[in-house]
């Protein structure tokens, strides 16, 4: 039994439920024969892997579908072996390159080389290329990206490139300008809500729209995360109710815990506390960036509008060295020391004032 996130995702363009603008656009770009190298970028849960699925649908048919996994091999200049699982149709594959860590520039390399170098079979009814789909291009390396760059030029006869992110400010401009940018942008909450009744309608389900909004909202736009918690209500409570309370994920809660801890108190002893706290999210995959920010977010709304400004600051400097370290736990915790220190001063100096 598939989750309604995966069963019930377009497979053409002509099903998408918004920026259907866009979607014609693409259709047309694909009938034009003239295929460039595409930038696809958006928030998180925005439909930019369904986007990208449709249009592969639509250059080579239901063959792209036929989808196996692989582990791939591949050594770096200094001998050490990486392994990379990508995901493949005779017709494209798929990887995420940041997997490899700082050996990212390598895996690039070899696998576009490798898959540039088979020509199609029948050129006479598909197309001449195959489609390499990047994904999370943003957290590549500078290196990666600057090889990424030549090879895009090199093997432009036989293959294109799909590059996926979430931002493009950490992609550099000589892929930019090397790539017809796609923006996606996050659904509204009105077309949130009309897609999750259309789901249910399918599952033969009867969802009131008061409810629909509030899994919108409490979403924060984010499509897949939306039908997710339609699909935990369901589980939880159904017939639904208006007034059904949505369940937040375990590891947001888990995040408001811990920013409530930090501002409590402030000690070397509740600082070893919340580093257990980190390693827990961080050993559940959630991604240094979504703690950071989720813990920055929790942090201002406890604190003085005083400090609002250098608690920004600072956390802007730590997400920064967090990008460009190995070990997201120095810089998380770092983060927290840092604000911790703010805190205690903005006290003591408070109560120092009043006597």
């Amino acid at each position: 039994m598939s989750l309604w996130v995966d069963k019930h995702r377009p497979t053409s363009l002509n099903k998408l439920d918004y920026h259907k603008d866009q979607a014609s656009r693409l259709k047309m770009l694909v009938q034009s024969g003239d295929f460039p190298h595409l930038l696809v970028y958006g928030p998180s849960g925005s439909g930019k892997k369904t986007r990208i699925m449709c249009l592969l649908r639509e250059l080579y048919g239901s063959g792209v579908e036929k989808l196996r996994i692989e582990q791939n091999s591949f050594t770096t200049p200094s001998n050490k072996k990486i392994e990379i699982s990508t995901i493949s149709s005779n017709y494209h594959i798929e990887v995420n390159p940041s997997d490899a860590g700082n050996s990212d520039r390598v895996v690039i390399q070899e696998l576009i080389k490798t898959v540039a170098q088979v020509n199609q079979l029948e050129t006479s009814t598909q197309k001449e290329f195959k489609v390499v789909v990047l994904t999370e291009v943003d957290r590549l390396t500078k290196d990666a990206q600057h090889a990424l760059r030549r090879t895009m030029e090199k093997y432009m006869a036989t293959c294109r490139l799909i590059l996926c992110c979430n931002s493009t400010s950490k992609v550099i401009p000589a892929i930019h300008s090397r790539c017809l940018g796609i923006r996606v942008a996050a659904p509204t909450i009105e077309e949130i809500s009309q897609i999750l009744q259309s789901t249910c309608k399918k599952e033969g389900l009867n969802l009131p729209l008061e409810l629909a909004k509030k899994i919108a909202v409490k979403s924060n736009r984010n499509l897949r995360r939306a039908l997710l918690m339609c699909e935990a209500c369901r589980v939880q409570q159904y017939p639904f109710s208006p007034d059904q309370e949505v369940a937040e994920p375990d590891w947001e809660l888990y995040l408001k815990e811990t920013a409530g801890m930090i501002v409590q108190q402030q000690s070397p002893k509740r600082l070893l506390e919340v580093r257990a706290r980190l390693y827990e999210l961080l050993t559940h995959c959630i991604p240094p960036d979504v703690i950071m920010k989720g813990l920055l977010q929790e942090l201002i709304t406890n604190c003085d509008g005083q400090l609002k400004t250098e608690v920004v600051q600072n956390a802007a400097f730590f997400e920064h060295r967090l990008q460009l370290g190995q070990k997201a736990i120095y810089h998380l915790e770092a983060f927290v020391a840092k604000f911790m220190a703010i805190y205690k001063r903005f006290f003591e100096e408070g109560i120092a004032d009043l006597f």
